[in-house]
């Protein structure tokens, strides 16, 4: 089998990776960049033309938002996911297309789109061409997998974001029976140095946090991503407000988020079993709380900058590239009672990577807004940090070569130089092939 890399390979953004066999061209993921600027895959139209079926690993736009381009470049084929992810993808593409509104996607393209998806599900072989195809659960977000290819001789393993700890809403990656020849691997946090806390003790220091703000009147703006980790820090704020550990207030639920939590709900079963029988035995379902509140129009927006009371605001984007969150920062950044709170990766480039660092202005739809709020990161990672991505090789049976992806390239070439001992390691560029 040969594979190509369009896109993620010495970067975070795009994830697109092309498989060929004898028979079968398939692409892994087709993602676009958020940032400054938007990027998408280094693929020619021609060759988008030429693939035959594309395997998403789940519903982040780094992997699945350069679908309705594929579509509307021509491409025929179908897209496989699994359900929850189908559900997903719908969402967060069709609020992508509304807000970023790029360039080059058509109403042919958004039709066929609509119709040319197949359902994947965990754990079950299927045939596509000459390949055996196999999705497991990847514990990054709900429907998340990892991605089985083999055809026959050789067999590719491809994570996708994998975690293999437990969170509120998953159970880490399911990883016993895969068996592969060569591992392609995310290194979103693969540097020596990205260690992540006890989750435990971040939890605690983020609501101590929260309190103080609350209790000063202050509101608390989470910026996060509509899928995965809006849905954990709901719930967990949740509790503790159920708890008395923080005092009762609202919790403004805005974006794409409110959809997703609906979806969620819907899909319980594919949550941790602690979650599934909350909803079946108890008459409290975490994803309907009293305690939250989503904003359903726009002018609902300026009522929660204007009142007097604290509250606590979770929106969209995660890295402040669009979406409701630059609303909130703009009306309340220039308080210092007010508190910003980044739970999640700020990749390079997008404006909540600049606030997290320490700007003390920016540039907020030609404005220019000053950040006198209070800022604060915790790391709530739904991806495995490096201890985790260092084991992941030595858990799956049969891994000679390791292929890392999904990085800044630093990162990469830092993991790359610890498992170079223990297996043939390679750091692939834009552009790159490799025969296997």
């Amino acid at each position: 089998m040969e594979i190509s890399f369009f896109g993620g390979a010495g970067e975070v953004g795009r994830s697109c990776i092309m498989v060929k066999s004898k028979e079968a061209k398939i692409l892994l993921d087709a993602g676009v960049k958020l940032g400054e600027k938007e990027e998408h895959p280094q693929i020619s139209d021609e060759e988008i033309k030429s693939v035959d079926g594309i395997f998403i690993s789940h519903a982040h736009l780094d992997h699945c938002g350069y679908l309705p381009h594929m579509y509307s470049a021509g491409f025929k084929g179908d897209f496989y996911a699994t359900k929850p992810s189908i559900e997903l993808i719908d969402v967060i593409v069709n609020d992508y297309l509304k807000i970023s509104k790029p360039q080059g996607v058509t109403k042919e393209g958004m039709s066929a789109f609509s119709k040319h998806r197949k359902i994947a599900e965990y754990g079950k072989e299927f045939r596509f061409k000459d390949l055996t195809i196999k999705f497991a659960n990847a514990g990054h977000i709900l429907g998340s997998a990892l991605i089985s290819v083999s055809d026959g001789k050789e067999t590719i393993v491809y994570t996708g974001d994998i975690n293999l700890a437990k969170t509120k809403l998953l159970q880490g990656a399911e990883l016993r029976g895969l068996k592969a020849g060569t591992l392609i691997m995310e290194s979103t946090y693969g540097a020596k140095t990205d260690v992540l806390p006890k989750r435990d003790d971040t939890v605690n220091k983020m609501v101590a946090s929260i309190k103080d703000t609350l209790t000063m009147g202050g509101k608390v703006i989470i910026p996060t991503f509509a899928v995965g980790r809006g849905q954990e820090i709901l719930l967990l704020i949740d509790d503790y407000l159920n708890s008395g550990r923080l005092p009762k207030t609202h919790i403004y639920i805005d974006g794409m988020i409110n959809r997703a939590m609906r979806i969620h709900r819907h899909n319980v079963i594919f949550c941790r079993d602690e979650l599934q029988k909350r909803i079946l035995m108890s008459d409290f379902d975490p994803f309907k709380s009293p305690n939250f509140f989503p904003v359903e129009k726009k002018s609902m927006r300026n009522q929660i900058v204007a009142e007097d009371t604290a509250s606590i605001i979770v929106t969209t984007s995660g890295m402040i590239v669009g979406g409701p969150v630059l609303f909130y920062l703009t009306k309340l950044a220039r308080n210092s009672a007010n508190k910003l709170i980044f739970v999640g990766y700020q990749a390079e480039g997008t404006l909540g990577r600049e606030i997290r660092d320490g700007a003390k202005e920016v540039k907020i739809n030609h404005s220019k807004v000053k950040i006198e709020l209070k800022v604060e990161a915790y790391k709530l990672s739904a991806h495995a940090d490096r201890p985790q991505l260092e084991s992941l090789p030595g858990k799956i049976q049969g891994v000679k070569r390791v292929i890392i992806v999904h990085g800044d390239k630093s990162k990469s070439d830092d993991l790359k130089a610890a498992l170079e001992k223990r297996y043939e390691t390679i750091v692939p560029k834009i552009g790159d092939k490799i025969t296997i």
